[in-house]
């Protein structure tokens, strides 16, 4: 009987569903397998449901068998990938690290991309990798009434552990947020220290709206500025689109008129 483990979308709960996974294919034998995350769960016939609990112990676990066997390469990618919004990521995740158990270097697994999960799990991280990369370009920061710089965008994959790093090296004397929309999760960064991850938190509303002086009139400089400098003439929305696409623009202050 196919045996499928369901878990949160989130690192925790998916290594967790893993390192289950692999233990019950250690233990019993079990060749049928799968991962679903909760919410996208399509009841099978002939499957044994498990819910797994997340436990930062199985993590660890499965981070050890994962740095030992397929090495730091590998685990960046599945980490990488492990961050993506596809539902089937978890199935993917645990084919290859399956599939590398069946090649004589398992350290190479990433370079045998003909494997279809192995490829895929390739293929999810380049996406989230890219995601990650032009949110460095796009996040945009307002200084509030009391100083803080505030950011907020909607990811389609959960990048915000690739962006805080990046603002956290330029920015490291600032007290700053950056908020994750999609999947109610901040970056908090306090001056001169390390930014630390939290989630499931109620946004204030009112006091993230209240910016500076001083940032009004910097956003009316700034489109000013960019309005003065476009050549009306050499207009190309569809080229824009292909550099920024329009989810990207929520929160963008030169795109907000």
């Amino acid at each position: 009987m196919k045996k499928i483990f369901v878990c949160n979308d989130s690192i925790e709960g998916l290594f967790s569903a893993i390192y289950e996974a692999w233990k019950s294919h250690l233990r019993d034998g079990i060749k049928e397998y799968g991962i679903r995350l909760e919410g996208y769960l399509d009841t099978e016939m002939f499957c044994e449901y498990v819910r797994v609990e997340g436990s930062e112990k199985k993590v660890q676990a499965v981070e050890r068998l994962i740095m030992e066997h397929l090495g730091w390469y590998a685990y960046k990618i599945i980490y990488q990938a492990a961050m993506s919004t596809d539902p089937m990521k978890g199935d993917a995740i645990l084919a290859t690290m399956f599939a590398a158990k069946e090649i004589p270097n398992s350290r190479r697994i990433m370079e045998h991309l003909s494997h279809p999960q192995v490829g895929k799990v390739v293929k999810l991280a380049k996406n989230v990798g890219e995601e990650a990369h032009q949110w460095t370009g796009f996040l945009r920061f307002q200084e509030l009434e009391n100083g803080v710089l505030f950011s907020e965008f909607k990811p389609k994959n959960r990048v915000i552990t690739y962006v805080a790093p990046h603002f956290a090296d330029r920015l490291p004397i600032e007290n700053w947020i950056i908020y994750d929309e999609t999947h109610n999760e901040y970056a908090v960064h306090e001056a001169g220290k390390q930014w630390v991850l939290a989630s499931n938190l109620e946004i204030d509303r009112e006091k993230v709206s209240c910016v500076s002086e001083k940032e009004q009139m910097m956003q009316e400089l700034w489109k000013e500025f960019r309005n003065t400098i476009a050549i009306k003439e050499r207009k190309n929305p569809k080229c824009q689109l292909q550099h920024m696409p329009l989810w990207y623009r929520n929160h963008m202050v030169e795109c907000t008129d």
